[in-house]
C-alpha cells in the first residue's frame, strides 16, 4: 500500500487499508501520526463555524402561566401558533403553485428503471397531468360537495403524487390504501369512506379490490390502473359492476373534458389517513389543508436559519406515502443548501410538502427496497428521513468492519473526535476522519446527505450519535403521530444530545397529564403527552366514539405516549400507555422499553417480549441477526449456519447477555424468520403488531410458561 503522501488529496482508503498501513508502523511512528491527526483535527475545527442555536439550549421551551403545565416553543411568534410559512401557500394546491413559480418550471418528479438514470417531469407537466386526472374524476361524478373521496392504492411513484395533486386541485379528498392492511381492512376503509374510484399501480391490487367488493353492495364503481392489465381483469370487474380503465386513458378522458380548478380553502379536508394500527380496525384520521400546512410551516421555522431547503434540493421517496411523514416532506420540509434531498414517523406527506413548496425535486425509488442503496447512490440526496430500524442496521454495518483490535481502536478514535466536534456544534464531513474512515459510509447514501430526521419509534441514543458523526450531517429526532399530522416536537439545530425529541414545534402547545395507574404525575414532570394546535386532526372519519377517546372537549389530543420534561424544556418519550400490561404480582410492564434495550445486543435483530396478568414473569421471542450471529457464536465456541444456530438448544447463550430488569425476561425461543410487513407482523411504519405476534407465537409462549412452572 502506498502512503497517503503518494496520493492526491482525494485519496480515500478503505478501513482495511488503513489498518494494514498502521499495523506496519513503529510505536514512535504511530505516536507521531496520532499527534499529527490531533493537531490537524484541532486546526480544521477552526475552519468550520459551530451552529449557534437561536434558542438557549438550556431553555428550549417555556411553561405558560395558569398552572396547567402547558409548554410552548420559543420560536412561536407572539402567542399564536404558526399556521403557514409563506402567505401564498396556505393550502396544498397553493403550495404546489408556489413550487412551480420558484422552480421556474424546473424538474419536479423523477423515476428510474434498473441501471438507468433518473428521468424527470417538469412542474408544469405535473400540474397539467394533475388537471387532466382531476377533470376526469369530476367527469365521472366526483365533486367537492358530494362524492369526494378518492382511493390511491400504489407504491410511491410519480402517478401517486400526480393523483394526489389532482385531488387538491379540485378540492377532493385523498384516501391512501396499502396492501399490508389486508383485504378485511381495505374493505372496511372502502365502506367507511364510501370510495367510488380507486387508482391502483398494478393489476394485482385491482384484483384485491374486486375480492373486497365481491358478493356485496359496494361503493367502488371505477378502478384506474397505472400498469398494463389483461382482459380477464376487465371481465371480472364487469361481473362486479366495476369499470376498469388505464391511467393513460383516464388522463386522456380528463384532457378532453377539461374543467377549471376548484381550489380548496385551508379548513377543507385534504386527506383521510387510515392508521395502520397495532390492534383493531384502521381509523381514518381526517386532516385538513390547514393541518398539513401548519405542520410544514413549523418545521421550516425550526430549521430556517441552519438548513433551509432550496430549488436545488432533491428528495428520494421510499417510505409509504400512505403515512404522514413522507407526505409532508414532499410539501414543505417539516417533520422530522445545495444538492439533493431524499425521502416516515407518519411523515410521508410532510416530506413531499417541504420539497414541493421550494420548487425542489422528488426522486422515487425503483419500488424494491433492496435496490434503495443503488437509488441513493444515483440520486445523491442531501436530506434523508429514516426509520429507527434502518439507523440500527447502518450502525451494525459500520461496526461490523472493525473485526480486529486495531481497527476497533481506529474506529472508536474517529468517532470520539467527530463526537467532540458535534458537542461543540460543528457538523461536517471534511475532516481527516471522514477521509480515512467514513467516506465509504457516506458514499453508500450518495455522499451528500446534510440533513436526516428520524421518528416513528424509540431510537438508541448511541446509534443517533454514531450516525451523526459518520455521515457528518444534522440528524433531528422528532416525535408525533398521524393525528398531529406528523410531528409535534423536534430537536433543534445545534442540539445534538441524543435521547430526547426536542421542544414543542411552533405550531402546537404540549402538556403532560396524570396516568396514576402507571405512577406518572404531571406535577413530577411526567405523564401522558397531549397536543393542541392547528396541526391536530379533526377526528376520525364517521367514528365519533373513537374521536372522543382521542380528542377531549378542550381540543387536546391524547397521544397515549408517556413523556417526561427535561430541565431544559425538551421532551423525552419514556413509555407507552396503551402497550402496557399488569403482571400477576401487580407490577405494570412496558414491553417496548425492554425490547429496545435487548435490541442493543449484537446477536439480536428483533425481539418480542410478552407477559400478562396471569403470569409472574416475562418471556420473549428472539430473531437472531443472520449477519452477526455466526461470528458472535463462534467466539463462544459454537459454530454452525444461521438456521442451525437458531435451534433453541443455543438460546441460553443469547439469554445470558440480557440486561437486568425489575421483571426480566425469564425464557426465550429463537425464531429464524424476521418480523416483516409481508408476514403481517409489522405495520407499514415497521412497528410490531403485538396482537398478531401474540397469536402467531401463542403455542411457543404457552410452552415457555409451562416449562418455567415445572
Amino acid at each position: 500500500m502506498q502512503t497517503p503522501e503518494a496520493h492526491t488529496r482525494f485519496w480515500i482508503p478503505e478501513l482495511d487499508d488503513v489498518y494494514h498501513y498502521l499495523a506496519g508502523l513503529s510505536t514512535n511512528a504511530l505516536m507521531g501520526l496520532g499527534a499529527f491527526t490531533a493537531l490537524t483535527t484541532y486546526w480544521l475545527a477552526f475552519q468550520k463555524k459551530a451552529i449557534k442555536p437561536r434558542i438557549d439550549p438550556n431553555q428550549q421551551s417555556v411553561e405558560l402561566p395558569g398552572g396547567e403545565g402547558i409548554r410552548r416553543s420559543l420560536l412561536m411568534e407572539g402567542d399564536q401558533p404558526i399556521t403557514c410559512y409563506y402567505h401564498d401557500a396556505c393550502t396544498l394546491y397553493e403550495l404546489f403553485l408556489r413550487g412551480l413559480r420558484e422552480s421556474n418550471n424546473g424538474p419536479c418528479l423523477g423515476s428510474r428503471k434498473p441501471n438507468q438514470p433518473y428521468e424527470w417531469q417538469s412542474y408544469q407537466e405535473v400540474a397539467d397531468r394533475a388537471e387532466h386526472i382531476g377533470s376526469a374524476l369530476l367527469h365521472r361524478g366526483h365533486s367537492h360537495t358530494g362524492d369526494k373521496f378518492i382511493g390511491i392504492f400504489s407504491i410511491n411513484r410519480p402517478e401517486w403524487t400526480i393523483s394526489e395533486l389532482a385531488c387538491y386541485t379540485y378540492s377532493l379528498v385523498t384516501v391512501p390504501l396499502y396492501d399490508t392492511l389486508g383485504r378485511e381492512a381495505i374493505s372496511h376503509i372502502i365502506d367507511k369512506a364510501t370510495i367510488a374510484t380507486v387508482i391502483c399501480d398494478v393489476p394485482e391490487k385491482a384484483w384485491m379490490i374486486l375480492e373486497c367488493v365481491n358478493g356485496k353492495g359496494t361503493p367502488v364503481k371505477t378502478i384506474v390502473i397505472i400498469e398494463a392489465f389483461e382482459t380477464d381483469l376487465v371481465k371480472r370487474a364487469q361481473e362486479c359492476d366495476v369499470e376498469v380503465i388505464s391511467f393513460k386513458e383516464f388522463e386522456a378522458l380528463g384532457k378532453d373534458n377539461h374543467v377549471e380548478p376548484v381550489p380548496p380553502a385551508p379548513e377543507d379536508l385534504a386527506l383521510v389517513c387510515f392508521t395502520s394500527g397495532t390492534t383493531g380496525k384502521p381509523k381514518g384520521a381526517m386532516l385538513t389543508h390547514g393541518n398539513i400546512i401548519s405542520n410544514t410551516a413549523a418545521f421550516l421555522k425550526t430549521t430556517e436559519a441552519d438548513c433551509m431547503l432550496c430549488v436545488d434540493d432533491v428528495h428520494i421517496s421510499y417510505l409509504p406515502l400512505a403515512h404522514m411523514l413522507e407526505r409532508v416532506i414532499h410539501v414543505s420540509e417539516k417533520k422530522h443548501c445545495t444538492g439533493v434531498v431524499i425521502y416516515l414517523m407518519n411523515a410521508s406527506l410532510l416530506f413531499q410538502g417541504v420539497i414541493l413548496i421550494h420548487g425542489a425535486r422528488i426522486g422515487f425509488f425503483q419500488g424494491d427496497i433492496r435496490l434503495l442503496m443503488d437509488d441513493l447512490q444515483t440520486l445523491k440526496p442531501t436530506v434523508f428521513p429514516v426509520v429507527p430500524r434502518l439507523l440500527n442496521r447502518m450502525c451494525d454495518k459500520i461496526f461490523s468492519q472493525a473485526d480486529r483490535p486495531l481497527k476497533k481502536w481506529l474506529l472508536h478514535l474517529a468517532f470520539s473526535r467527530k463526537t467532540a466536534e458535534l458537542n461543540k456544534g460543528v457538523t461536517r464531513r471534511d475532516t481527516i476522519w471522514d477521509r480515512l474512515i467514513f467516506r465509504k459510509v457516506q458514499a453508500n447514501v450518495g455522499g451528500r446527505v446534510r440533513m436526516m430526521i428520524t421518528g416513528a419509534a424509540p431510537v438508541c441514543p448511541t446509534n443517533l450519535t454514531y450516525i451523526r458523526a459518520a455521515l457528518g450531517c444534522q440528524l433531528y429526532e422528532g416525535y408525533g403521530q398521524t393525528e398531529s399530522t406528523a410531528g409535534c416536537s423536534m430537536s433543534l439545530p445545534g442540539d445534538w444530545i441524543a435521547g430526547r425529541v426536542g421542544p414543542p414545534l411552533p405550531c402546537n402547545d404540549m402538556k403532560l397529564v396524570d396516568v396514576p395507574e402507571m405512577n406518572y404525575f404531571a406535577a413530577n414532570g411526567e405523564g401522558e403527552v397531549c397536543v393542541k394546535g392547528p396541526n391536530v386532526f379533526k377526528g376520525y372519519l364517521n367514528d365519533p366514539e373513537k374521536t372522543a377517546e382521542a380528542l377531549d372537549e378542550d381540543g387536546w389530543l391524547h397521544t397515549g405516549d408517556i413523556g417526561k420534561w427535561l430541565p431544559n424544556g425538551t421532551l423525552k418519550i419514556t413509555d407507552r400507555k396503551k402497550n402496557i400490561f399488569k403482571m400477576a404480582q401487580g407490577e405494570y410492564i412496558a414491553p417496548e422499553k425492554i425490547e429496545m434495550v435487548y435490541n442493543l445486543s449484537q446477536p439480536v435483530a428483533q425481539i418480542f417480549v410478552h407477559g400478562d396478568s396471569l403470569q409472574a414473569c416475562l418471556v420473549g421471542v428472539v430473531i437472531p441477526d443472520p449477519e452477526t450471529l455466526p461470528e458472535w457464536m463462534k467466539k463462544r465456541g459454537i459454530e454452525g449456519t444461521h438456521s442451525e444456530l437458531c435451534k433453541n438448544k443455543h438460546k441460553s447463550v443469547i439469554l445470558s447477555i440480557s440486561f437486568q430488569f425489575s421483571a426480566q425476561v425469564k425464557d426465550i425461543v429463537l425464531h429464524p424468520e424476521m418480523f416483516s410487513i409481508q408476514n403481517g407482523l409489522l405495520t407499514p411504519t415497521l412497528k410490531t403488531k403485538r396482537a398478531e405476534l401474540q397469536s402467531y407465537f401463542r403455542e411457543k409462549i404457552d410452552e415457555m410458561y409451562t416449562k418455567i412452572k415445572m
